[in-house]
């Protein structure tokens, strides 16, 4: 069997001047910090979001202690946590950042769709729940829905 090699392609779009996303982009991005111990995925996510001109991606975690440190320093608008993460999980992240004072809204981003995970995450105090499956088609909005809220 040939495997082929998975390539991602990021094209930005051309608006026209004076279109509602051109405005947009002029105001200030909305500041991102990303969370997951899987280098690979971290950097398509990374890709993903910087091809948005609404977006910032303003550090990268590896791991839940990481991330409760960048986003202390870093005071991004929105964290996406993968839950299952080394030294500190995205649960005990997300704990520790909702105590932050004005904390940041919380994405919780996994491959798990289980409802006591997403029950649990809501609790904790995140503010949305994405699954690594659905990236590609919701992650922007719902980056942009939880800072709304």
């Amino acid at each position: 069997m040939l495997l082929r090699p998975l390539h991602i392609r990021i094209v930005k779009r051309q608006d026209p001047p004076g279109s509602r996303r051109v405005r947009a982009s002029r105001q200030k991005p909305v500041r991102v910090l990303v969370a997951d111990d899987h280098r690979l995925f971290a950097e398509a996510l990374q890709a993903i979001l910087d091809a948005d001109d609404r977006l910032e991606v303003v550090g990268v975690a590896k791991d839940g202690a990481e991330a409760v440190a960048l986003a202390e320093r870093l005071r991004p608008h929105v964290v996406l946590l993968d839950i299952s993460m080394p030294v500190l999980d995205g649960f005990g992240a997300a704990e520790q950042i909702a105590a932050l004072a004005d904390p940041p809204a919380i994405l919780m981003l996994t491959g798990s769709s289980a409802t006591q995970d997403v029950d649990r995450a809501r609790r904790l105090g995140a503010s949305g729940y994405v699954t690594k499956d659905t990236i590609a088609a919701t992650l922007v909005e719902s980056i942009l829905r939880a800072v709304r809220r």
